[in-house]
């Protein structure tokens, strides 16, 4: 059973402090727990593509063990407080979209808000819109042969017949927009 106390103090901790959004992102964390029967991913077993770059996301990690470093933490930047989660055994996947704010808050009644409100009442469940993503790929390594960096290959282009890494790659363009 999750001891939801002392995973809120993980949360903070990771985070540096608490605040409304990291709540959203741990409400919604537990609510995907609930709705998909869900345990810690130790690799990719869970998948999280994330909206949004804001607080909440810090939760979905500590929660989920989704990470950008393991792959299974994904960023579909739309500036919207939803989050897909994906189960990867089962193919079982939710859309968990927040609700409007019923009325104006100050950031203390937000808080006590998100920290108290049903997740029904918090959260819209969606089907989600985004194809469950294929595992994390390794890719070769290669120095750009402009500035010596090591660049995995699916970012290496072909210049004058160089490897070079795009940071070094002149960008082609016949418009000139």
């Amino acid at each position: 059973m999750i001891n939801q106390e002392e995973l809120w103090e993980k949360c903070a901790a990771f985070h540096g402090h608490v605040c409304p959004g990291l709540t959203i992102g741990f409400r919604a964390a537990l609510y995907a727990v609930r709705l998909l029967d869900l345990t810690f991913s130790e690799d990719e077993q869970v998948v999280a593509i994330a909206e949004n770059d804001a607080c909440g996301v810090d939760a979905i990690q500590v929660v989920l063990g989704c990470s950008a470093g393991k792959g299974n933490l994904l960023f579909h930047m739309r500036g919207k407080q939803a989050f897909s989660i994906y189960k990867r055994g089962t193919g079982k996947s939710v859309r968990l979209v927040l609700r409007p704010k019923p009325r104006e808050m100050t950031r203390a009644e937000a808080f006590e808000y998100y920290q108290n409100t049903p997740d029904e009442a918090l959260f819209e469940v969606k089907e989600t819109t985004i194809p469950l993503p294929e595992p994390a790929q390794l890719f070769e390594s290669y120095r750009c042969e402009c500035c010596g960096e090591m660049t995995g290959s699916n970012w290496i282009r072909i210049r004058g017949g160089k490897k070079v890494c795009l940071d070094c790659c002149p960008s082609y363009d016949r418009f000139h927009i």
